[in-house]
């Protein structure tokens, strides 16, 4: 990726052979996976002892209001946030990710792609497809079992993010798409990981992991195609990314308020109680805290690109409360 005026780095012929998703022939759930993502015929009792989606993502289940309405009022809680988890990954995937993937393939980034990154592209492009379709079947699957009706909606993060590349000019398009894949797949990959260490309900649990088994390798591939970009980028291109990434990153982790007042008031909490729990999760405080944790890996993967050996990056991110001195 070039403009006149900069040449990009020289990159080694090494590079050409990183660019691979294994053995995905043989691991990628689309390929391989056995499992039907079913709704357990033993539900009731499961429930009993598993959850929909793990509390420790739900800190506002221990809202007093919320521990007074008893067991069902909290698994229908956790329901609904499955339920938009899971539309909102099939929209994310679609929408998003793929269209991220389209940037490598379709050689839209401006630089030289290798063969092996295009194929690995490709498999990822499946992959994605097939999540979205396995989080749609199971979500219909439990839109029907609590006789949900108004699903799905427009998740605040697909549409902060749309408009974000809305607004990004014309040339920089591609490098704004390419960069919110990156960072979807490394935050989603750490999410996953930290939703399967709980006890689940079996479909969920076997459908979970087998998405992080993929994201896994996801992961992996986006940072070391943003590794072989950073280095193609001349220095206009790495200020607008910097820039870029900084406003995405802001934008995952972002709490949607629309949405959680409705799941709270399906299930008659009270305004008081919802106004205090909103206020809780959209502070400063704890949006901070909730970005430092999980975007660890998205940091990573730009510490070894050597991002932050721009002083004038580290500055922002620190600035941001995203990285220390």
């Amino acid at each position: 990726m070039t403009e006149s005026g900069t040449d990009p780095l020289p990159l080694p012929d090494a590079w050409a052979q990183r660019f691979t998703l294994g053995d995905w022939n043989t691991r990628a759930s689309v390929r391989t996976s056995e499992h039907t993502y079913q709704l357990p015929s033993d539900l009731e009792r499961q429930l009993e002892t598993r959850h929909w989606f793990p509390p420790t993502f739900l800190p506002y289940l221990n809202h007093p209001a919320v521990e007074r309405s008893g067991n069902a009022v909290t698994h229908r809680l956790s329901a609904n946030h499955l339920m938009y988890f899971l539309d909102y990954t099939t929209l994310l995937e679609h929408r998003i990710v793929n269209r991220s993937v389209e940037t490598i393939i379709h050689d839209e980034l401006g630089t030289c792609i290798p063969r092996r990154m295009k194929t690995a592209a490709l498999q990822l492009y499946t992959d994605e497809g097939y999540h979205a379709l396995f989080s749609n079947g199971l979500a219909e699957q439990i839109a029907d079992f609590y006789g949900m009706t108004h699903r799905p909606v427009m998740p605040h993060r697909i549409t902060r993010l749309n408009t974000l590349i809305a607004h990004t000019p014309d040339r920089h398009k591609p490098l704004a798409w390419f960069l919110v894949g990156f960072v979807s797949e490394t935050i989603i990959a750490r999410e996953l990981l930290d939703v399967c260490r709980d006890v689940l309900v079996s479909s969920v649990q076997e459908m979970l992991r087998d998405h992080l088994t993929d994201e896994a390798r996801h992961s992996r591939y986006f940072s070391e195609v943003f590794h072989y970009l950073w280095l193609t980028l001349n220095s206009s291109q790495r200020t607008v990314s910097a820039r870029l990434l900084l406003d995405i990153l802001q934008v995952f982790f972002e709490v949607d308020e629309r949405w959680l007042r409705e799941s709270l008031c399906s299930v008659d909490i009270g305004r008081t109680s919802i106004t205090e729990i909103v206020s809780g999760l959209t502070g400063p405080q704890a949006f901070l805290q909730r970005a430092r944790s999980g975007a660890g890996a998205t940091i990573q993967a730009m510490e070894k690109a050597g991002f932050f050996d721009l002083p004038c990056n580290r500055q922002l991110f620190k600035e941001a409360g995203l990285v220390d001195g």
